[in-house]
């Protein structure tokens, strides 16, 4: 088959909805039995979208983390972000939240008090990127930016906000710990712009809009795209109206990891002596917060990714 002809994509995920409740719903991306990883990124939830109702909203009560950093990003409303450094932050729209776990974190997060006496919407991303073995033990940190601190590329009807990383050959300020990407794509109708093959592992989540991606097709909302390595592929707006897509990715991990529930290591057994601190309540405490989420019965060992 000639390369013209030869399709850009490994796999393909096209993750399942959970519902959370009251119809809040949740679709997971990584880790899917077709990709366990993308780069670093060992974890990958789209949040909605979901409007609730008044006097509702999100309640994730604190749980701990190692040997990871959480990337959460908004495209609508707000979460208030607490932590066992006492960090207390909202985010919005267009800003990143980025919690690096290293040794062991603790945070909740919830819809502020204000916001339920009214109906608010909720849709946003949430991604787990692994650390490399010389940081799964570091110090927790935690570091918000606004949208306005974030690189943003414009030009013939396309928009790509840098989150984490350097593409296109603009760098985030956030500090990753390892080389990768993670973008926010905004194509108009009719745009296309051309995705280089800048990284070992690369993929393209797909918002909202259609993608069309030429001889590989189009795509709904809501599909996971793994690209083959080394491929450049040209990203279309497919429809009448405009596409939003993630782009995410980076190097190859410096070795398996191991996932068992909000725990990712290296090392298997350290997994274990994190849920038996969490279990003895060893982890730091969240200031003002009382409740938490046991650990919940896990048969067997940590999961080995890839």
């Amino acid at each position: 088959m000639s390369d013209e002809l030869e399709s850009a994509l490994e796999v393909l995920v096209v993750p399942r909805t959970h519902d959370l409740g009251d119809g809040f719903n949740v679709r997971r991306a990584l880790p899917s039995r077709e990709r366990r990883m993308v780069g670093p990124f060992v974890f990958f939830d789209q949040m909605g979208p979901h409007t609730f109702s008044a006097g509702r909203g999100l309640d994730v009560r604190p749980h701990p983390h190692i040997g990871l950093s959480t990337v959460t990003y908004l495209l609508q409303g707000e979460i208030e972000h607490r932590d066992s450094l006492g960090t207390v932050q909202s985010i919005r729209p267009g800003e990143v939240n980025w919690m690096t776990a290293g040794r062991g974190i603790v945070h909740s997060e919830r819809t502020a008090a204000e916001l339920r006496a009214r109906e608010s919407a909720l849709f946003g991303l949430q991604c787990w990127v692994a650390l490399p073995r010389s940081h799964e033990e570091t110090d927790p940190s935690f570091l918000h930016l606004g949208a306005a601190q974030l690189p943003i590329i414009e030009g013939d009807g396309a928009t790509a906000r840098i989150i984490s990383g350097s593409f296109f050959g603009q760098a985030s300020p956030v500090p990753a710990a390892s080389p990768m990407f993670y973008v926010d794509l905004h194509l108009q109708p009719g745009a296309r712009l051309t995705m280089p093959a800048e990284y070992a592992e690369q993929a393209v989540y797909v918002l909202d809009g259609t993608l069309d991606l030429g001889r590989d097709g189009r795509f709904e909302p809501g599909q996971l795209l793994v690209l083959k390595p080394g491929a450049t592929v040209t990203l279309g707006a497919g429809g009448t109206t405009s596409t939003r897509l993630m782009l995410l990715g980076g190097e190859p991990m410096d070795g398996p990891r191991f996932l068992s529930w909000n725990f990712v290591s290296s090392s298997a057994e350290r997994i274990e002596q994190a849920k038996e601190d969490w279990k003895a309540q060893l982890f730091p405490k969240v200031p003002g917060e009382t409740d938490f989420i046991p650990l919940p019965d896990i048969p067997g060992r940590p999961v080995r990714y890839p």
